[in-house]
């Protein structure tokens, strides 16, 4: 197998949560084009009929589910299309919801309804996946750059659940990779444009930038490129580890 072969996702099913818009149209679209199918899950199932397109459009099937990975009862529903559908070999964990609230005043509705998303979705998700893989199969948790470095405004719950999730990663990691052959593994955005990066104030974006060695926000593609590389035999022994790819945020 030659080196590019490595990056080859063929015959293979990725499940891409939060694949109604922004960067799990993005993980999607990078999946199917290394030759995956992918099932697309997410609460908006109008949304998730275009990013189907995008998939079929690289040649590869697309299977739409509605769910909300809150729900453990949808995230096994999930599970189930996706190995009728064929043999699942990737978990890309990327739904997920952000808030700013200052913490003297973020209810508890509030942070717990951000948790049950971020960390608690990606768990029970996890979970639903790992029963249905074989050995050789990939789990890819979408964190942030926010859980290794504070954004400057308030996100408490966000934060905290993005940092969460590097836990999770590794205790999955080292419970699944020998027993189960399933690599766990997280990715760290930094600044890529998406529906969540439209709701910061005005000039957040611009002020983030000027600050990073890159100079500029990340293209969804070279985030795209990692979720491929976890994915696939070319990240065949990369487990438990938290990839950054933010631009040098976390060392300005």
């Amino acid at each position: 197998m030659g080196i590019l072969d490595k990056f080859r996702l063929d015959g293979k099913v990725a499940i891409v949560t939060g694949a109604s818009s922004g960067l799990g149209v993005a993980f999607a679209k990078g999946l199917a084009e290394a030759g995956a199918d992918v099932v697309l899950a997410a609460r908006r199932a109008d949304k998730l009929k275009d990013t189907a397109a995008l998939v079929e459009a690289a040649g590869r099937r697309a299977l739409v589910v509605q769910a909300d990975v809150s729900k453990p009862e949808d995230c096994r529903e999930v599970a189930r299309a996706a190995a009728e559908f064929g043999t699942v070999a990737v978990l890309v964990n990327n739904a997920g919801v952000a808030s700013a609230v200052p913490a003297s005043r973020e209810t508890p509705e509030e942070f717990l309804g951000v948790m049950d998303v971020n960390l608690n979705g990606a768990y029970w998700m996890a979970q639903a996946a790992a029963s249905v893989m074989k050995s050789g199969g990939s789990i890819i948790n979408i964190s942030s750059v926010l859980g290794l470095v504070t954004g400057g405004i308030p996100q408490a719950a966000y934060s905290a659940s993005k940092a969460g999730l590097l836990g999770l990663t590794r205790d999955l990691a080292q419970q699944w990779t020998g027993r189960k052959g399933i690599r766990v593994n997280a990715i760290c955005p930094g600044f890529f444009a998406s529906e969540m990066t439209d709701q910061y104030p005005p000039g957040y974006l611009e002020k983030i930038q000027a600050t990073l060695p890159s100079g500029r926000i990340g293209d969804p593609e070279e985030l795209a490129s990692a979720v491929v590389f976890l994915a696939s035999p070319a990240g065949g022994y990369v487990t438990g580890e938290t990839l950054v790819v933010d631009g040098g945020a976390v060392i300005v």
